[in-house]
């Protein structure tokens, strides 16, 4: 499949409660990231998400699909009438996200990935 989800990403007004809600409903595993203040989540199957804390606004999920050119991709969603709510934006050591909005207000983020071992290019 071209494009696929790749991520998905839990941003909650209390952690602590989701976290213990996850864990016991689906035994997901949590790594804290304080340097990025981010965690992610380990379905079993390795990393699958991450999650991080928004004390003022409302709790969501939001996922990420796999694109190869993260700038023009974002482009053209704006291209085809959507709306770019976060530019691209490097994520040290790990890639590339931006999220935008389809015409109809949904969200979604956009992910390019670090080459490994050498150096990143968006």
């Amino acid at each position: 499949m071209a494009n696929p989800f790749i991520h998905v990403e839990l941003k909650t007004n209390n952690s602590e409660r989701a976290k213990k809600f996850y864990s016991q409903l689906f035994d997901w595993q949590w790594e804290y990231m304080p340097a990025m203040k981010y965690t992610m989540i380990n379905a079993g199957k390795g990393v699958v998400g991450g999650m991080w804390q928004d004390k003022k606004n409302l709790s969501m999920w939001m996922p990420y699909v796999l694109v190869d050119d993260i700038a023009l991709s974002t482009q053209k969603a704006k291209k085809l009438r959507g709306k770019i709510i976060k530019e691209v934006t490097e994520i040290p050591g790990m890639g590339w996200m931006s999220v935008v909005a389809d015409p109809s207000g949904a969200v979604i983020g956009l992910w390019k990935p670090a080459p490994k071992g050498k150096k990143a290019k968006k």
